[in-house]
C-alpha cells in the first residue's frame, strides 16, 4: 500500500484485509520534527499487527494543538518521511484535532497510543 490514502479508500481496503487475516494497527500524532522517540513508538506500534497506518493532523489541526509557529513541516512532507519507514504502510491526514472519525470508521484491531496521551 506505502501511500497517502483518503478515508473512502480505507474503508473500502480495510474489509478486505481483515477477511484476509490482517491484523489492523492505527496510531496518530503531529509527527513533526520526526525524532528518535517517535521512530521507536511507530516502530513498536508496527509490531502490535500486519499493517500500521499513521494517522497525522493536518497543518490546520497541528496548528491548534502546537500553536502558531507550528508545524514546522507541512502536512505532506511529514506523510513522506513517514512513508519512508519501513514499519508504516500508510498515513492518513485529518483535520479533527482528535482521529475520532477515523477510528469509528476502520474500526482498527489495535489502536496505540503515545506515552503522552
Amino acid at each position: 500500500m506505502k501511500k497517502i490514502i483518503s478515508i473512502d479508500s480505507l474503508t473500502r481496503i480495510i474489509p478486505k484485509l481483515k477477511t484476509k487475516g490482517k491484523k489492523i494497527v492505527l496510531c496518530h500524532g503531529v509527527f513533526d520534527l520526526l525524532h528518535p522517540g517517535h521512530v521507536r513508538f511507530l516502530q513498536s506500534a508496527a509490531g502490535e499487527g500486519d499493517l500500521l497506518i499513521v494517522g497525522i493532523n493536518s497543518d490546520t489541526s497541528a496548528n491548534s494543538i502546537k500553536g502558531v509557529t507550528r508545524p514546522v513541516v507541512t502536512e505532506s512532507e511529514r506523510a513522506e518521511v513517514l512513508l519512508a519507514l519501513d514499519c508504516v504502510d500508510a498515513v492518513i491526514i485529518f483535520n479533527e484535532i482528535k482521529p475520532n472519525l477515523i477510528i469509528r470508521e476502520i474500526v482498527p484491531d489495535v489502536l496505540v497510543k503515545g506515552a503522552d496521551w
